[in-house]
């Protein structure tokens, strides 16, 4: 039998789409870090985050629906996004970090993350 990861011990991935979890996530499982994207933009459970993982640390990556769109072409409305940013409330009031990635590349807001979690002594 498999020793499976107790839920606290995760890192939650949250923000709209386009805001680069996908990438970050990427980068930090790379170095031990158990992550998982928490699809709480797509849910109309406030606190879906906490009930699917309960993360040992959320972190919400934020990006604008203009940022998102020249990122990735989806056909994705603004009102659709403006949804999505307001299914996201309670997890960005609940994160741990925060993340504008907006003015940043994928290697700034990796650093910016590694940063915080080196700063809430955060190991893989």
């Amino acid at each position: 039998m498999t020793n499976l990861p107790a839920e606290n011990e995760f890192l939650g991935i949250v923000g709209p789409c386009s805001a680069g979890k996908s990438t970050l996530i990427s980068k930090l499982q790379n170095l031990g870090y158990l992550c998982r994207h928490i699809a709480q933009e797509h849910s109309y459970v406030p606190d879906m985050w906490r009930r699917i993982v309960n993360p040992r640390v959320l972190i919400y990556l934020d990006v604008t629906y203009e940022n998102s769109m020249q990122r990735r072409h989806l056909n994705l409305t603004y009102q659709e996004f403006d949804e999505q940013v307001k299914r996201l409330s309670n997890a960005r009031q609940n994160a741990h970090i925060y993340v504008d990635t907006n003015p940043l590349s994928p290697g700034e807001v990796y650093r910016a993350v590694m940063g915080s979690l080196a700063d809430l002594s955060i190991d893989p």
